[in-house]
C-alpha cells in the first residue's frame, strides 16, 4: 500500500507539465521579492489565486462544455482539453491541463494586468497567485479522480462534487479548486435535486456550436 501511495504521489509531483509550472511558479515568487515585497504584493496574490478561480469555473463552463463544434481542428481541441476527459475521467494522461494551453492563457492574463496597473513587481506577484492556483486546481483534480482519500469531510465532500459532474451531470458541479464560486453561479445543488444526464461521459452529443 505504501508503494502504491508513492506511486500517486510520484504521478503527480512528477509530471512534466507540473514541474514546468512549478518551475514557473518559483521564477514569479522571486520576480516579485526582487521587484518589491510588501503587503500589497500579498494582496494581489491573493486576487491571482481569485482570479484563477473565476478563470477556471467560467472555461469549464463555457468552452470546455461548448457544444461540439463542426470545425474538425476545434473539435480536436476541445476533445484533448475536455471532452476525451469526460469519456474516460481517470485517464491518467488526459487529468492535467497540457502546458501549451495553461501557459500562454495565464500569460495572456498577465500581460493584461501589466498593462492595466505598469509596474513589474505588482505584475510577478500576480501572476504568482495564478499559476498557485492552477496547481491547487490540478492537485484536487488529480485527487478526485485517483484513489486518493482526503482526510477531512469538506475536502471529501469537495471530491465527491466534482464526481458527481462526471457521473451523475455535466451540468453543476463545475468548481474544481473550490465549490464558491458554483454557489455564486447557481451551479452547486443537492444531488438528489439533479436529474442523472446521459451525455456526461459523452459531451459530443450535446450537438453542434458551429
Amino acid at each position: 500500500m505504501q508503494v502504491a501511495k508513492k506511486g500517486l504521489y510520484r504521478d503527480y509531483f512528477l509530471h512534466a507539465d507540473i514541474l514546468i509550472m512549478t518551475v514557473v511558479w518559483i521564477g514569479l515568487l522571486v520576480g516579485a521579492v526582487a521587484e518589491t515585497m510588501s503587503w500589497l504584493s500579498l494582496i494581489l496574490f491573493m486576487a491571482g489565486l481569485v482570479g484563477f478561480m473565476l478563470s477556471e469555473y467560467l472555461t469549464h463552463r463555457f468552452f470546455f462544455h461548448l457544444k461540439a463544434p463542426t470545425n474538425p481542428l476545434f473539435l480536436k481541441l476541445l476533445r484533448r482539453l475536455h471532452y476525451d476527459h469526460h469519456t474516460d475521467p481517470h485517464d491518467l494522461k488526459l487529468l492535467f491541463l497540457p502546458v501549451w494551453y495553461s501557459l500562454p492563457n495565464l500569460g495572456f492574463f498577465a500581460i493584461l494586468f501589466y498593462l492595466l496597473v505598469g509596474s513589474l513587481g505588482a505584475t510577478f506577484a500576480f501572476a504568482a497567485g495564478l499559476v498557485a492556483m492552477l496547481l491547487i486546481y490540478e492537485w484536487k483534480h488529480y485527487v478526485a479522480h485517483r484513489p486518493i482519500q482526503p482526510k477531512t469531510k469538506f475536502w471529501k465532500w469537495n471530491k465527491r462534487m466534482h464526481l458527481l459532474h462526471h457521473f451523475k451531470n455535466e451540468n453543476y458541479w463545475y468548481g474544481v479548486s473550490t465549490p464558491l464560486v458554483d454557489v455564486l453561479f447557481g451551479t452547486l445543488k443537492d444531488e438528489k435535486d439533479v436529474p442523472t444526464s446521459n451525455t456526461a461521459k459523452h459531451l459530443e452529443k450535446r450537438g453542434h456550436s458551429m
